[in-house]
């Protein structure tokens, strides 16, 4: 008999935005796009209702982990939840906060326990959340919050965009422009390098991983014509990395760091701020485009799209970047698990 893999565990996400259709598309396209077993975190009932809204036959099973994968060939397998939520699709709401956060905890506790491979998440708004009193920035923080939690070790996360043709992993996220030259540090580009540099080696199965450095300032500074960040910043943190023996290149002017030639000669691309990451990674595949989360003690992937709430429940959403999502996690899981028997 063929090995049984563990499945992938996929958290709705805000039940008022496209994750429930792009579930539901995900799981149509299981034989045509080579989607990997996976369960949903959701309300059945609310998934029967989008299914039914849009228009297509989907047979929906309530599951428990350990029988989606069988039952994954034949219906859509989800999770019920304790919480329950309000099926207003485009319309988010804060009633449907604890039912978001329950499918996050429950898709880290499957994880971590054992019963499934990877965390999948589709997209959350934070607005509504921070409406209902939700006190983390966003996702990712809330997980690596989780992962400190149940393995009492702190968690750094590192936020990658993965694509077909370019990876990029932004040093500084969520913040505005001004503020950026004054959160970069030296030693924060060393961690963020470091954390890359392991999971692209360990989890992506690069042998040694090469490291593209960008620079902050246009023509990454021109020695200090434009800028010193890049000279007392960026370059030391580069020199450091190659004394403990990563492959690190830099700093490199952004604006010649991403046509193809260049490419062919990195596995990623470490950039300063959230728009020199996304803007290259997403130009190039927006819609095939995986948000990949470094750092954590289990794999976690996402769409690198958000909750769409303008188109929710019109049948347009496409789930190209989710089956993406699920198809890497699916084969990070793997190379894990090969190393682990190597």
């Amino acid at each position: 008999m063929p090995e049984i893999q563990l499945p992938l565990a996929l958290s709705v996400g805000d039940p008022s935005g496209v994750g429930p259709e792009i579930a539901i598309a995900a799981w149509q396209a299981r034989d045509s796009a080579g989607v990997p077993p996976f369960y949903l975190l959701a309300d059945p009932v609310l998934i029967a209702a989008r299914a039914r809204l849009l228009g297509v036959k989907v047979p929906i099973t309530g599951t428990v982990p350990a029988e989606a994968e069988r039952v994954f060939a034949r219906a859509l397998p989800v999770v019920p939840l304790a919480a329950g939520f309000v099926d207003n699709p485009g319309r988010p709401d804060p009633a449907n906060a604890a039912g978001i956060i329950e499918a996050i905890d429950r898709a880290v506790d499957d994880c971590l326990g054992g019963s499934a491979a990877a965390v999948v998440t589709c997209p959350i708004a934070k607005k509504p959340l921070y409406d209902a009193g939700f006190r983390f920035p966003g996702h990712t923080e809330y997980l690596a919050h989780l992962a400190t939690l149940q393995t009492g070790a702190e968690a750094m996360p590192v936020m990658m965009l993965a694509g077909p043709e370019l990876r990029t992993v932004p040093v500084t996220i969520h913040i505005a422009l001004c503020e950026v030259p004054k959160a970069l540090t030296t030693d924060l580009i060393i961690a963020t390098a470091r954390i890359t540099a392991a999971d692209l080696e360990h989890r992506f199965g690069i042998a040694k991983p090469r490291l593209a450095i960008a620079g902050l300032n246009p023509h990454a500074g021109e020695g200090g014509a434009m800028g010193g960040e890049d000279e007392h910043i960026i370059r030391p943190a580069i020199d450091r990395l190659k004394a403990e023996g990563i492959d690190a290149l830099g700093p490199l002017p952004a604006d010649t760091l991403f046509h193809a030639r260049a490419r062919a000669g990195y596995d990623v691309a470490l950039c300063m701020y959230h728009d020199q990451a996304l803007i290259p990674a997403k130009a190039l595949a927006f819609d095939e485009a995986v948000n990949v989360t470094l750092g954590l003690p289990f794999i976690r992937t996402s769409p690198d799209h958000g909750t769409a709430f303008n188109i929710a429940g019109r049948g347009i959403a496409r789930a190209d970047s989710l089956i993406a999502a699920l198809r890497l996690a699916r084969r990070l899981a793997d190379t894990r698990t090969k190393a682990a028997g190597a």
